[in-house]
Protein backbone atom coordinates (compact mmCIF):
# COMPACT_ATOMS: atom_id res chain seq x y z
CA UNK A 1 0.00 0.00 0.00
CA UNK A 2 1.33 3.34 -0.65
CA UNK A 3 2.24 5.84 1.83
CA UNK A 4 -0.74 8.10 3.06
CA UNK A 5 1.37 11.49 2.33
CA UNK A 6 2.61 9.81 -1.34
CA UNK A 7 1.32 11.84 -4.44
CA UNK A 8 -1.00 10.69 -6.64
CA UNK A 9 0.95 10.15 -9.90
CA UNK A 10 0.36 12.54 -12.69
CA UNK A 11 -1.82 12.02 -16.23
CA UNK A 12 0.04 12.17 -19.41
CA UNK A 13 -1.65 12.63 -22.43
CA UNK A 14 -0.48 10.78 -25.45
CA UNK A 15 -1.85 12.77 -28.10
CA UNK A 16 -1.81 13.01 -32.24
CA UNK A 17 0.42 15.83 -33.23
CA UNK A 18 -2.46 17.41 -35.25
CA UNK A 19 -4.10 18.27 -31.64
CA UNK A 20 -1.05 19.58 -29.86
CA UNK A 21 -1.72 23.14 -29.66
CA UNK A 22 -5.67 22.85 -28.57
CA UNK A 23 -3.91 20.09 -25.44
CA UNK A 24 -1.08 22.36 -24.51
CA UNK A 25 -3.94 24.99 -24.23
CA UNK A 26 -6.33 23.03 -22.30
CA UNK A 27 -3.32 21.38 -20.25
CA UNK A 28 -1.82 24.87 -19.06
CA UNK A 29 -5.37 25.68 -16.51
CA UNK A 30 -4.33 22.79 -14.41
CA UNK A 31 -1.58 22.96 -11.61
CA UNK A 32 1.53 22.37 -12.73
CA UNK A 33 2.63 18.33 -12.79
CA UNK A 34 -0.64 17.75 -12.66
CA UNK A 35 -1.33 16.66 -16.21
CA UNK A 36 1.12 17.11 -19.70
CA UNK A 37 1.24 15.80 -22.75
CA UNK A 38 3.43 14.10 -25.33
CA UNK A 39 2.83 13.66 -29.13
CA UNK A 40 3.41 11.32 -32.25
CA UNK A 41 3.92 12.67 -35.74
CA UNK A 42 0.68 14.20 -37.39
CA UNK A 43 2.35 13.00 -40.22
CA UNK A 44 1.46 9.51 -39.39
CA UNK A 45 -2.08 10.17 -40.37
CA UNK A 46 -0.44 8.84 -43.86
CA UNK A 47 1.32 6.33 -41.99
CA UNK A 48 -1.25 4.79 -40.13
CA UNK A 49 0.44 1.11 -39.13
CA UNK A 50 3.23 3.55 -37.33
CA UNK A 51 0.85 4.76 -35.02
CA UNK A 52 0.15 1.51 -33.15
CA UNK A 53 4.00 0.29 -32.37
CA UNK A 54 4.62 4.36 -31.77
CA UNK A 55 1.94 4.49 -28.69
CA UNK A 56 3.38 1.16 -27.56
CA UNK A 57 6.58 3.00 -27.17
CA UNK A 58 4.74 5.70 -25.04
CA UNK A 59 2.87 3.57 -22.98
CA UNK A 60 5.91 1.11 -21.71
CA UNK A 61 8.24 4.50 -21.07
CA UNK A 62 5.27 6.34 -19.08
CA UNK A 63 4.41 3.36 -17.02
CA UNK A 64 8.11 2.81 -16.22
CA UNK A 65 8.41 6.80 -14.77
CA UNK A 66 5.29 6.19 -13.03
CA UNK A 67 2.84 8.16 -14.93
CA UNK A 68 -0.80 7.37 -15.99
CA UNK A 69 -1.58 7.36 -19.29
CA UNK A 70 -4.49 8.48 -21.76
CA UNK A 71 -4.81 8.49 -24.69
CA UNK A 72 -6.27 11.28 -27.49
CA UNK A 73 -6.25 9.64 -30.65
CA UNK A 74 -8.78 8.84 -33.14
CA UNK A 75 -8.91 5.65 -35.23
CA UNK A 76 -6.97 7.18 -37.73
CA UNK A 77 -6.56 4.52 -40.02
CA UNK A 78 -5.88 1.89 -38.01
CA UNK A 79 -8.82 -0.37 -38.89
CA UNK A 80 -9.34 -0.52 -35.00
CA UNK A 81 -6.17 -1.44 -34.19
CA UNK A 82 -5.58 1.64 -31.35
CA UNK A 83 -8.75 0.09 -29.58
CA UNK A 84 -7.52 -3.46 -30.01
CA UNK A 85 -4.22 -2.18 -28.25
CA UNK A 86 -5.28 0.04 -25.87
CA UNK A 87 -8.21 -2.07 -24.22
CA UNK A 88 -5.29 -5.04 -24.22
CA UNK A 89 -3.19 -2.53 -21.60
CA UNK A 90 -6.35 -0.89 -19.66
CA UNK A 91 -5.68 2.47 -21.29
CA UNK A 92 -7.85 4.85 -21.97
CA UNK A 93 -8.90 6.96 -25.32
CA UNK A 94 -11.43 9.93 -25.99
CA UNK A 95 -14.48 8.79 -27.30
CA UNK A 96 -14.91 8.85 -31.00
CA UNK A 97 -13.24 8.00 -34.38
CA UNK A 98 -11.94 11.07 -35.19
CA UNK A 99 -10.92 14.29 -34.41
CA UNK A 100 -13.80 15.83 -36.28
CA UNK A 101 -16.29 14.20 -33.72
CA UNK A 102 -14.67 15.10 -30.84
CA UNK A 103 -14.66 18.72 -31.55
CA UNK A 104 -18.30 18.28 -32.60
CA UNK A 105 -19.97 15.98 -30.56
CA UNK A 106 -21.61 13.08 -32.05
CA UNK A 107 -25.13 14.61 -32.58
CA UNK A 108 -23.78 17.67 -34.03
CA UNK A 109 -21.40 15.77 -36.68
CA UNK A 110 -23.95 13.06 -37.55
CA UNK A 111 -26.25 15.48 -38.33
CA UNK A 112 -23.92 17.29 -40.78
CA UNK A 113 -23.23 13.98 -42.18
CA UNK A 114 -26.51 13.07 -42.58
CA UNK A 115 -27.28 16.44 -44.67
CA UNK A 116 -24.01 16.14 -46.69
CA UNK A 117 -22.47 13.36 -46.87
CA UNK A 118 -19.61 14.48 -49.19
CA UNK A 119 -17.95 16.78 -46.44
CA UNK A 120 -14.40 17.42 -46.23
CA UNK A 121 -13.23 18.65 -42.78
CA UNK A 122 -11.31 21.23 -42.28
CA UNK A 123 -9.69 21.84 -38.38
CA UNK A 124 -7.46 25.01 -37.90
CA UNK A 125 -4.58 22.49 -37.59
CA UNK A 126 -5.76 21.07 -41.44
CA UNK A 127 -5.99 24.70 -42.64
CA UNK A 128 -2.69 25.83 -40.97
CA UNK A 129 -0.99 22.97 -42.84
CA UNK A 130 -3.07 22.71 -45.62
CA UNK A 131 -0.28 23.48 -48.65
CA UNK A 132 2.11 20.96 -46.97
CA UNK A 133 -0.68 18.39 -45.89
CA UNK A 134 -3.15 18.32 -49.55
CA UNK A 135 -1.58 20.28 -51.71
CA UNK A 136 2.12 19.21 -51.49
CA UNK A 137 1.32 16.23 -49.77
CA UNK A 138 -1.03 14.53 -51.47
CA UNK A 139 0.32 15.70 -54.95
CA UNK A 140 -2.00 18.33 -55.89
CA UNK A 141 0.56 20.73 -56.73
CA UNK A 142 2.71 18.95 -59.57
CA UNK A 143 -0.78 16.78 -60.63
CA UNK A 144 -3.47 18.77 -60.77
CA UNK A 145 -5.89 16.09 -62.49
CA UNK A 146 -5.46 14.30 -59.19
CA UNK A 147 -7.86 16.83 -57.50
CA UNK A 148 -11.03 15.17 -59.08
CA UNK A 149 -9.71 11.66 -58.20
CA UNK A 150 -9.16 12.40 -54.40
CA UNK A 151 -12.13 15.38 -54.05
CA UNK A 152 -14.57 14.18 -56.69
CA UNK A 153 -17.26 12.81 -54.41
CA UNK A 154 -17.00 15.79 -52.23
CA UNK A 155 -19.02 19.27 -52.48
CA UNK A 156 -18.30 21.21 -49.44
CA UNK A 157 -15.56 22.19 -47.15
CA UNK A 158 -16.59 22.32 -43.59
CA UNK A 159 -14.17 24.61 -41.30
CA UNK A 160 -14.99 23.22 -37.79
CA UNK A 161 -13.12 26.44 -36.26
CA UNK A 162 -10.99 25.68 -32.72
CA UNK A 163 -10.30 29.31 -32.45
CA UNK A 164 -12.28 32.73 -33.91
CA UNK A 165 -9.50 33.99 -36.10
CA UNK A 166 -10.21 35.53 -39.22
CA UNK A 167 -6.89 34.67 -40.98
CA UNK A 168 -7.46 31.30 -40.22
CA UNK A 169 -10.93 31.92 -42.37
CA UNK A 170 -9.67 33.36 -45.27
CA UNK A 171 -7.10 30.45 -45.79
CA UNK A 172 -9.99 27.88 -45.33
CA UNK A 173 -12.04 29.83 -47.88
CA UNK A 174 -9.15 29.80 -50.17
CA UNK A 175 -8.62 26.15 -49.39
CA UNK A 176 -12.12 25.40 -50.13
CA UNK A 177 -11.47 26.94 -53.53
CA UNK A 178 -8.64 25.18 -54.28
CA UNK A 179 -10.28 22.28 -54.08
CA UNK A 180 -13.78 23.60 -55.76
CA UNK A 181 -15.50 23.13 -53.07
CA UNK A 182 -18.26 24.87 -51.54
CA UNK A 183 -17.01 26.63 -48.43
CA UNK A 184 -18.92 26.56 -44.75
CA UNK A 185 -17.70 27.75 -41.77
CA UNK A 186 -18.72 26.16 -38.20
CA UNK A 187 -17.17 27.71 -34.35
CA UNK A 188 -16.90 24.73 -32.17
CA UNK A 189 -14.50 25.31 -29.74
CA UNK A 190 -12.26 22.55 -28.30
CA UNK A 191 -15.02 20.37 -28.07
CA UNK A 192 -15.52 17.75 -25.68
CA UNK A 193 -11.43 17.80 -24.84
CA UNK A 194 -11.44 20.42 -21.91
CA UNK A 195 -14.46 17.79 -20.31
CA UNK A 196 -12.74 14.66 -21.28
CA UNK A 197 -8.94 16.04 -20.01
CA UNK A 198 -10.96 17.30 -16.41
CA UNK A 199 -12.60 13.65 -16.13
CA UNK A 200 -9.30 11.88 -17.06
CA UNK A 201 -7.34 14.19 -14.61
CA UNK A 202 -9.75 13.42 -11.54
CA UNK A 203 -9.81 9.83 -12.10
CA UNK A 204 -6.87 9.71 -10.91
CA UNK A 205 -7.15 11.59 -7.82
CA UNK A 206 -8.11 10.65 -4.33
CA UNK A 207 -11.63 10.37 -3.12
CA UNK A 208 -12.38 13.23 -0.44
CA UNK A 209 -11.96 11.94 2.57
CA UNK A 210 -9.20 9.93 1.86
Amino acid sequence: MAAANAPEPGLTLVACGALARELLSITSQFPEGTVDITCLPASWHNHPERIVPGLRRKVASLRRQGRRVAVVYGDCGTGGEIDAFLKAEKVDRIPGPHCYEMFMGPSEFGAEMERELGTFFLTDYMVRHFERIVMQGMGLRKHPQLRDMYFGNYTRALYIAQTEDEGLQAKARAAAAELGLAYEYRFTGFGGLPAWVAASVSAGMPAKGD
